[in-house]
């Protein structure tokens, strides 16, 4: 005699009226509750799919944190724009960690934060402390390692596609963090201390952004490591540009105004996302959630 089925978790309910998950669902019944906790619990991933928007939103997310901060920093004291950077990051934070899926405005408003805030760390170290930008991109550098480290030994993989845990969520989030500070250290450094100017070193890391794309394509390159290295990139390469359109013409910029550059680049990132909300683009789909 075959023993009853074991009743399902309370939050299961939404996700069974999903036709195709129903199917699935009647099919594993006699293997219990959990098997099916288990095929539901994927869809729950904390970020998107890495898709052309996602990239597209990422560089002007860094570019618009570059303008945002800069004009905070000048425009009222700098000390109060610090306060407020970090109060922004600490409410978006705690929404993306409380939602259980990846929802895009949230997702994307944490990110923005971290672009911003990451962009006030690096130049407080620089202007507020004196700290070189040589020494800072190492010591960013060196943070990153140490976190893929912990990372890697905790979880047994740097993959985003397996965010689906808190603690894993908070690895990639303190990820992020380095990331975005070590490149606005890194670019600044080529910019300003290497004397090489906004517009030269978006170029550069523009094109340096595009290598692992091409070693990933062309020569197998680990997917991992390739994501991880344009993920770097993306803030330098962004933040040039950024600069170059806002700073002035003394500095080798154009002279259109951080606050302008900014507010341009928000309403196109509120855009872009929105676009995602509404398609619901960038949900990774059941079948590659299922795979990892």
């Amino acid at each position: 005699m075959t023993p009853p089925t074991p009743p399902l978790p309370p939050d299961t309910e939404a996700a069974l009226a999903r036709p195709a998950l129903l199917t699935a669902t009647y099919l594993r019944g006699r293997s219990g509750a959990a098997r099916v906790w288990q095929r539901i619990t994927p869809a729950m991933r904390k970020v998107p799919e890495i898709t052309l928007l996602f990239w597209v939103i990422k560089v002007l997310t860094t570019a618009m944190g570059e303008a945002t901060s800069d004009f905070l920093v000048f425009q009222i004291n700098p000390v109060i724009a610090v306060i407020l950077g970090a109060i922004g990051l600490a409410v978006a934070m705690a929404l993306q960690l409380l939602v259980r899926r990846y929802v895009p405005w949230i997702y994307w408003l944490a990110v923005a934060m971290v672009a911003v805030f990451g962009t006030m760390a690096a130049d407080v170290l620089h202007i507020g402390l004196g700290i070189p930008y040589v020494v800072s991109t190492a010591f960013f550098a060196l943070s990153l390692a140490v976190i893929f480290a912990a990372w890697y030994t905790t979880e047994k993989t740097l993959s985003i596609h397996s965010i689906n845990t808190p603690r894993r969520e908070l690895f990639y989030w303190a990820t992020v963090m380095a990331a975005f500070a070590l490149g606005t250290a890194a670019g600044d450094m080529t910019a300003s201390t290497m004397g090489l100017g906004y517009f030269t070193s978006g170029v550069i890391f523009g094109v340096l952004f595009a290598l692992p794309a091409l070693a990933y394509w062309l020569f197998k390159l680990n997917a991992i490591l390739a994501f991880w290295i344009a993920y770097v990139l993306t803030r330098p390469f962004g933040a040039s540009f950024a600069d170059w359109a806002g700073k002035s013409r003394s500095l080798s910029g154009l002279g259109l105004g951080t606050g302008e550059i900014s507010v341009v680049l928000t309403v196109l990132i509120v855009i872009l996302v929105g676009y995602l909300t509404v398609t619901h683009m960038g949900v990774e789909s059941e079948q590659r959630a299922n795979s990892l």
